[in-house]
């Protein structure tokens, strides 16, 4: 048996909220604090929101890594989205984190999607750090709230252990964090300083086979695809062959080209990444997000990233409308079903099948949103289709016909 280890220096933590909490807002705090940007230069505001639909919607919908040193320590940082129906993304990135920050609202308290994403971290055994945010705005409901999250840790913890939390007070917007509401209110440090003290650092088999599990997928016009995961066990090296090993155990053999861990917003090139470390990995145009990359001798396949059924479904379809072709390109039924197939490799809540007409096609997603991101982007890229109504999908338990449902959250005034 190979002995295990925990590199002191690597943290893995997730971000995650509600929607609209601050958690992007709160890595935007978290980068300037340690001093990534060149002085000269004004960082702009929500800056992990690179995708425009992410700027103008005000949401974050893809889930994205970056890093940050502190005390010599590598803080690799997980954005994840706060909305349900991009619930997916944090499916699909959570498993390479050992810990997460759980914003919470200091005025609206726990919300639908914070008990979601809070159990996604609980059933994934995540050390978790509750921050209550935007403290700026006002400090008079925050006793509440602290006791809202604590009867939802009650009500969703799988462990006795996971009901000592420790909890930390911010205005992500302001740049500032303290461990008690009177302490001074100067910087971040605060809460890097607890996130080095309560996260632990991962365990690792640096000399185990090797496993990376791929998470994500990015693309680079010289590299082609690049392969995003954590290495779980064993030793990457550049240039060295490995094995990719991808749905129902289909496995190949592939030369890694180039390198990266991730360093403040850019990838940085090296010569190996070690386990417990993020990667990125490019060599291959087969990689897709579940795949396990292994050592070429001994292939050992991870467990494939599980995400729940759609709920949504709609027709997309050749445009058959006299103004067709007034706006893009008048999509033939074979260019949109090759653009929903390459959908398929990064959008892991998607899925499309082919109907019985042979211009239409069935796409299913996690929800309106989440679809109508998916046309809005296609629709940017000068495709022109027609879609039908979305509707919920159903589906029988036995003799039980069963749907999906959505929680409701009314504030009204007390009186």
């Amino acid at each position: 048996m190979m002995n295990t280890y925990r590199p002191t220096n690597i943290r893995n933590v997730a971000i995650i909220a509600h929607v609209d909490h601050g958690k992007t807002t709160l890595v935007d705090a978290m980068l300037k604090f340690s001093n990534v940007f060149d002085s000269r230069v004004k960082p702009l505001e929500l800056i992990m929101d690179s995708n425009p639909q992410e700027r103008e919607r005000g949401i974050t919908i893809l889930a994205k890594n970056t890093s940050i040193i502190f005390n010599d320590t590598k803080i690799n940082i997980i954005d994840t989205p706060g909305h349900v129906d991009f619930s997916g993304e944090i499916q699909r990135t959570i498993n390479m984190a050992d810990g997460c920050l759980l914003l919470v609202d200091a005025f609206d308290g726990p919300m639908p999607q914070t008990k979601y994403v809070l159990k996604e971290a609980l059933t994934n055994g995540l050390r978790t750090i509750v921050v209550i945010n935007k403290i700026d705005r006002s400090t008079d409901n925050i006793a509440n709230v602290a006791n809202e999250i604590q009867d939802l840790f009650l009500d969703i913890a799988t462990d006795a252990n996971q009901l000592d939390f420790p909890i930390i007070y911010s205005s992500a917007y302001e740049g500032y964090a303290v461990k008690n509401l009177d302490d001074k209110k100067i910087d971040m440090e605060p809460l890097f300083q607890t996130i080095l003290s309560e996260i632990p650092a991962p365990e690792a088999e640096p000399e185990g086979n090797l496993q990376m599990l791929t998470t994500a997928l990015d693309y680079d016009n010289h590299l082609g695809s690049i392969a995003i995961g954590r290495v779980f066990k064993g030793t990457l090296k550049k240039l060295m062959t490995a094995s990719l090993i991808g749905l129902n155990s289909d496995t190949r053999e592939f030369k890694i080209d180039k390198l990266f861990t991730f360093s403040n917003l850019k990838k940085q090139e090296v010569e190996y990444v070690i386990a417990g470390d993020i990667a990125a990995v490019s060599g291959s145009n087969e990689f897709a997000i579940g795949d396990t990359i292994t050592s070429l001798n001994n292939p050992e396949p991870l467990t494939r990233i599980s995400i729940e059924k759609p709920t949504m479904k709609m027709t997309f379809g050749v445009n058959t409308s006299p103004f067709s072709g007034n706006e893009g390109q008048n999509a033939t039924s074979r260019m949109l079903w090759d653009r929903l197939s390459k959908e398929l490799k990064t959008n892991v809540s998607l899925q499309i099948e082919k109907t019985d007409k042979p211009d239409e096609f069935l796409v299913s997603g996690r929800g309106e949103l989440h679809l109508s991101v998916l046309i809005e982007n296609m629709r940017r890229e000068g495709l022109e289709f027609q879609v039908s109504k979305p509707s919920v999908i159903t589906h029988y338990v036995g003799k039980t016909l069963h749907e999906p449902y959505e929680l409701l959250t009314i504030d009204a005034v007390k009186d």
